[in-house]
């Protein structure tokens, strides 16, 4: 697992290069956008750095000047598809506070499913990855940055207060992550996002105000 690597092992799992030119960009697009494609046709077992080379149309030795091997490349794509969804959830808690907690809680969960079906794809294609790749370790502090942005905004809610909010609001991510998943997993029709949608609007909102005081 990522946690127990050795400092050494672990820095060698880092992208080399940051890709800081516009081919160098679209480079790195290719390669990320080919990890999902072998992800979703292959399969998570038959993921390899060559098989995402050819399908970004690269050389194996151009994708090894960004990402060392398969763990490195597959970690910084994990990353990148949640630090997008992260970031959605706190723009939606920065543009929310001191608004009504009923409002702020439609909010979060809108901005949570709409970037989580942006790409449905490959958040399906990154949930069987995770585990394996070392990819906790990033969700954890992805997660956290969110957390912390919806624990801020709660704090602003009128005439509520939280007993342990950051407890509080780590149990609503979960539910929320967790049926988000079951859903998606599941196709994601339109009348499944439809109740999706609708229904952890009305779970947050029950949680929430049960567990104010």
């Amino acid at each position: 697992m990522y946690s127990h690597m050795t400092p050494h092992a672990a820095g060698s799992l880092e992208a080399r290069k940051t890709p800081v030119q516009t081919r160098s960009t679209a480079t790195v697009e290719a390669i990320f956008e080919a990890t999902i494609q072998v992800l979703l046709r292959e399969g998570a077992d038959r993921l390899t750095t060559t098989r995402v080379a050819a399908r970004a149309g690269v050389s194996v030795g151009t994708l090894y000047q960004y990402y060392p091997n398969k763990h490195s490349l597959l970690l910084a794509v994990i990353e990148r598809h949640l630090n997008h969804v992260m970031e959605a959830v706190e723009r939606a808690c920065m543009e929310q506070r001191h608004q009504p907690l009923s409002t702020m809680v439609d909010a979060v969960v809108q901005a949570f499913v709409d970037a989580k079906l942006e790409r449905r794809d490959a958040s399906v294609a990154l949930y069987a990855v995770v585990s394996e790749s070392g990819g906790e370790a990033v969700v954890a502090r992805l997660a956290k940055k969110a957390r912390t942005a919806m624990s801020s905004m709660l704090k602003t809610a009128p005439g509520v207060h939280f007993s342990d909010i950051d407890f509080t609001v780590f149990m609503f991510f979960a539910a929320m992550a967790g049926a988000a998943r079951v859903v998606l997993e599941a196709g994601a029709s339109p009348k499944m996002v439809e109740n999706l949608r609708t229904h952890l609007v009305l779970l947050g909102e029950a949680y929430l105000n049960n567990a104010a005081k």
